[in-house]
């Protein structure tokens, strides 16, 4: 039930396509309904003694009749067809949407537990579902309902007796579908996690395709593709024979209908207490009886398929975000350079493991302040927390006095600009993945901001220049190329703050003086926080914070740091005695 619920919000939207198929639908079972009544009056008319030129008269009228009661037929099932898909297209649509931006508010934590192929499954495969529950599976259940309803009566007003004995196979159907709806349901909910399953494999293996093929693990992932995929054929297979199963027992339970109407048909017309014309219309009218029933069992197979995605689609509107905003979170301003201060920060993935503990830290307005330390220390999850991508677990961070908790996230995250090692790029023109950072900026503030970057010399070299395509996540780019786009997107959002982590890593040396620069122009005026392992690039920043085991260990200049003969000491005679072995 809380599935049709789901589904019934956002039907309500589309009440006015909906009573066009409800009224099509209803006026779809009356027509059909009158179909075995006209072949009533035709026997009735042929078998009455001394025919008349008026009886064939009449055969005429039932004849034209007949065909405007067919070309009737078309018009309804058309209406009930068409608008029934206008809901249920309307209704995919509306959760797709609403799912996206359900899912853009999610944590961070929720994607670090999330295959992106599952989750897409659940957006794509799972919501098409819905529409085959909307424009399908509840029009033809409720019209063969109707149509179940319809024919009863018209039986029972035939011959009662007769209508009675007719329905002793129907206690057996519906004992057979609720049996079988134990076992379906979660049978299809099962297909449709094997779905996501596959869908997530396939998903990792085509954006890491390079990989594959430089470590020459082809035949292995080929070997553990054919394993999700027998697994979800296994799932399907499971589902498809429980409903092989199903229809021919619905099917026998028809038939018994027939024998008994066979049997007990003919003696009462022996019995002269039933016409023949009454035998022949309990015959075609009873065929309209068991074939709704036997289209149910048929029709319950997509509802159960519907609920599978339903219950999917649900499950994810179910996901919570860890952050939330407060429902009077005021907006940070956005005038000058922001100080930033951790007052006994402490924070934590896992319970019982901390990441950073009692970190006690300022970081002033329009300065730059580095963070350095070993690998795992800390020092991203310390600049995540900034645009509150994580809450602190104790503590409190405040940018200008003002702690995070208590702003607006739009507001904190308006002011922040990142650029990380692994840049991402969109599918798509090098021009929007630089109108990004600002989607109204004009062409000369986007060309302004390339110039910044160091990027437009080798844009304009592009075959197309701005408008060329650079391909999935920019793999048409080089590393070094990449990075000053998303230099360049930074520099068109001209946002207060700036988070740079490990930005030069991964490019070599020419390149890396040429981003430096682009860096150099773009941190003026601005609060900045660079996490680098190159200890080389920050030298001049105001302030260099040494993290170890989850606790700043040294605060200070370059020059400070090093008279103080601590790690951050240790690091430098490392990294300096490494690229003199290097270089030799």
């Amino acid at each position: 039930m809380k599935s049709f619920r789901f589904v019934y919000q956002y039907l309500r939207k589309y009440s006015a396509p909906l009573v066009v198929t409800i009224v099509s639908m209803l006026l779809l079972v009356g027509v059909q309904l009158i179909g075995p009544w006209l072949v009533k009056q035709m026997v009735a008319i042929v078998s009455s003694p001394g025919l008349a030129q008026s009886d064939m008269l009449q055969i005429t009228h039932l004849a034209l009749l007949a065909l405007g009661v067919y070309l009737l037929r078309i018009l309804f099932q058309y209406l009930r067809s068409y608008m029934a898909h206008i809901a249920g297209w309307g209704v995919v649509a509306d959760v797709r949407l609403k799912l996206y931006e359900h899912v853009q508010r999610l944590s961070l934590r929720f994607y670090e537990n999330t295959q992106t192929g599952d989750l897409m499954s659940q957006m794509v495969n799972d919501t098409d579902l819905l529409e085959n529950l909307i424009a399908h599976a509840i029009p033809d259940l409720t019209a063969n309902v109707l149509t179940l309803v319809g024919v009863l009566a018209i039986l029972f007003s035939i011959n009662a007796p007769l209508a009675l004995l007719s329905m002793i196979p129907v206690p057996l159907i519906i004992l057979t579908m609720q049996g079988f709806n134990k076992f379906v349901n979660p049978a299809f909910r099962e297909r449709q996690r094997k779905l996501g399953e596959l869908n997530a494999v396939l998903n990792d293996n085509l954006s890491g395709v390079r990989e594959i093929q430089a470590f020459s693990r082809e035949d292995l992932e080929v070997v553990r593709m054919n394993d999700h995929v027998d697994q979800y054929r296994t799932a399907q297979m499971h589902a498809l024979r429980l409903m092989a199963t199903f229809h021919p027992l619905i099917e026998f339970a028809s038939s018994l209908g027939t024998i008994v109407l066979i049997y007990f048909g003919g003696k009462f017309v022996l019995g002269q207490t039933l016409a023949v014309d009454g035998l022949v219309a309990f015959f075609l009218y009873l065929e309209q009886l068991y074939q709704p029933i036997r289209e149910m069992s048929k029709v319950w197979e997509n509802v159960q398929q519907a609920l599978a995605g339903a219950q999917r689609v649900n499950q994810l509107f179910n996901e919570a975000p860890n952050i939330v905003e407060k429902p009077d979170a005021i907006d940070l301003p956005l005038e000058g350079a922001k100080e930033i201060q951790l007052r006994n920060v402490s924070f934590q993935y896992d319970a019982g493991i901390p990441v950073l503990d009692n970190i006690n830290l300022t970081i002033p307005a329009g300065k730059v302040v580095a963070l350095v330390g070993p690998t795992g220390v800390g020092k991203t999850t310390l600049a995540n927390l900034i645009p509150r991508f994580y809450d602190v677990s104790a503590g409190s961070l405040s940018i200008d006095g003002r702690d995070v908790r208590d702003l607006s996230l739009k507001s904190i995250r308006q002011q922040i600009s990142i650029v990380l090692q692994n840049v991402f790029l969109f599918h798509g023109t090098v021009r929007e993945n630089i109108l990004f950072g600002r989607q109204n900026a004009s062409q000369e503030e986007m060309i302004q901001a390339a110039r910044v970057a160091n990027a437009h010399d080798f844009i304009c070299e592009l075959p197309d220049g701005y408008d060329t395509m650079i391909g999935e996540r920019g793999v048409k780019l080089s590393g070094g190329q990449r990075q000053r786009i998303a230099i360049a997107r930074t520099v068109l959002k001209d946002a207060p703050i700036l988070i740079l982590d490990e930005a030069t890593s991964s490019v070599d040396t020419e390149t890396e003086l040429l981003i430096q620069q682009a860096l150099d122009q773009l941190m003026e005026g601005r609060t900045v926080i660079i996490i680098a392992h190159r200890l080389s690039t920050i030298h001049n920043a105001d302030l260099i914070v040494v993290l170890e085991g989850s606790h700043v260990v040294e605060q200070g200049t370059h020059r400070e740091l090093m008279k103080a003969n601590g790690l951050y000491k240790r690091l430098v005679d490392v990294q300096f005695n490494t690229d003199i072995v290097a270089n030799v």
